[in-house]
């Protein structure tokens, strides 16, 4: 029974295994938030009655204690100069006590409103002693001041006295409240770390055990992709759950099917091009030179100017097929490298050796800069000279005439560092970074783009990057450029 209930969970869809998965962890944490609601509304019960009634009883009081300060120092500064307008900051103080002793009375117990009613009568007997000195000071008549004056103090004492007793009061019954509230966050923080903790054991598991049925095909079939990468189509994956993913499997092994066959496919195709296109091309560009040469007859000079203009069409053609050739090769990993320490600085000068002739035709000076001593780099001596015949040869195409071209080499940080700037109309911003890619025309502002098959710095990038480096660009629209490849000593 127990085998029957495994291959029952075994054969359950993905989506299923979420759907209960997540369904539990959800019932366990509502089963949290219920019992943290709960303790919370108790928490809040509480804290609602220190916060609106203790803590404003509180407030209350400090607020009718300044009031009733306030009024004093407006009375007797205006008994002292008799200016109308500290009278009636007094009268204001006055309304502004009654209006907060209303607001105290309508949350206050009995036990509070009792003191509520003495301070009400204590500051009843002070505004009407006060009202009485006024009518004595108005008519001028004589009146014991010093009688009035302690009889005033013994009001205003009464008022303070018993507002300190209120306060002292919301005081003791805000402690006690406090202690009840700390008292009630202790249990419900260990039932909570108690609960949470339960809940938190069994999401776990639970993830565990979904992420694993999950993960463990996954990386199976991340281990095959990186086989297929290096060109390894043989073997097949077996995963039996989720069923998703035993489905992925299957169709994972139909793709190295097909990837096998596009292999060979490519392989066959390398070949025919080989055949079909280099060689009637060469054999089209030697007919052409025989032409020329006057095996054919004697050519006119408007007959020349057109098979000089074939020649020059047939060897671009066959420049592209290589660029062709080489890039697909390069790409597919079929390109082999020869590595071997080599003097960099005598590759850079047979390039620009090749290429001398071609930067005088268009009166630009071109040189080296070799930064001495250049040590020996393990390379494929051709493939790296290719890649500077395309920098080099890009650098003198696109500056205009009269223009420099300069190739630096220098060690650096235990690499060295190889630069091709020119000064020629440069590269736009938002054109940087797709300069590598083949193919890519670029805007309209990027002459190193519009030019040419999009491949020379493909091939660059390609050649450079197989041989552990790095390649790239520095430049701005109209200040010239700079392309930089680090190769590993």
């Amino acid at each position: 029974m127990n085998c029957g209930i495994l291959q029952s969970a075994m054969r359950l869809t993905l989506f299923s295994r979420l759907v209960f998965g997540y369904l539990a962890i959800f019932l366990l944490m509502t089963a949290v938030g219920l019992y943290a609601v709960y303790q919370l509304r108790r928490i809040q019960d509480i804290t609602r009655s220190v916060l609106e009634r203790d803590r404003k009883t509180l407030d209350l009081g400090e607020k009718l204690a300044e009031t009733m300060l306030s009024q004093v120092r407006y009375e007797k500064k205006f008994f002292i100069t008799k200016d109308r307008a500290l009278y009636d900051q007094f009268l204001l103080f006055e309304k502004d006590f009654d209006r907060l002793l209303d607001d105290a009375d309508g949350i206050a117990d009995l036990r509070g409103k009792a003191l509520l009613d003495a301070i009400r009568a204590q500051h009843q007997r002070y505004g009407k002693l006060v009202g009485e000195e006024l009518d004595f000071v108005q008519a001028k008549q004589p009146y014991s001041e010093r009688s009035y004056r302690e009889e005033k103090e013994n009001a205003v004492n009464g008022v303070i006295g018993d507002l300190e007793k209120l306060k002292a009061r919301g005081q003791q019954r805000r402690e006690g409240k406090l202690t009840g509230l700390a008292a009630a966050g202790d249990d419900a923080h260990r039932v909570a770390v108690l609960i949470a903790a339960a809940a938190l054991i069994l999401v776990i598991a639970i993830s565990l055990l979904i992420t694993r049925s999950v993960t463990k095909p996954l990386t199976i079939l991340k281990e095959r992709t990186s086989l297929i990468a290096r060109g390894e189509f043989e073997g097949k994956v077996d995963l039996t759950s989720p069923p998703e993913i035993a489905e992925l499997a299957r169709a994972f092994n139909l793709m190295c099917d097909r990837l096998k066959d596009l292999d060979n496919m490519k392989s066959d195709f390398f070949s025919m091009m080989s055949h079909e296109l280099r060689t009637p091309l060469t054999s089209i560009k030697e007919g052409i030179g025989l032409l020329l040469e006057g095996v054919g007859g004697t050519v006119t000079d408007k007959q020349r100017r057109l098979l000089t203009i074939l020649a020059e069409e047939s060897q671009r053609l066959i420049s592209l097929v290589n660029s062709l050739l080489d890039l697909s090769k390069m790409e597919a990993g079929m390109m082999t490298y020869h590595l071997q320490p080599a003097s960099l600085s005598s590759v850079i000068d047979r390039a620009v050796t090749e290429l001398g002739p071609l930067a005088e035709a268009k009166r630009i000076k071109i040189e080296a800069r070799i930064r001495e001593p250049i040590p020996l780099v393990k390379m494929d001596p051709d493939r790296i000279l290719q890649a500077l015949r395309n920098l080099v040869g890009n650098a003198v195409k696109f500056t205009p005439d009269g223009g420099r071209v300069t190739l630096q080499a220098a060690q650096k940080n235990g690499s060295v560092e190889v630069a091709v700037s020119d000064t020629g109309p440069g590269i736009a911003a938002d054109d940087l970074p797709m300069i590598f890619d083949k193919y890519r025309q670029g805007s309209s502002k990027s002459a190193y783009m519009l030019r040419g098959t999009g491949l020379g710095l493909a091939i660059v990038k390609h050649i450079i990057t197989s041989h552990g480096g790095q390649v790239w660009v520095e430049s701005e629209a109209g200040q010239g450029s700079s392309f930089i490849f680090v190769l590993p000593n």
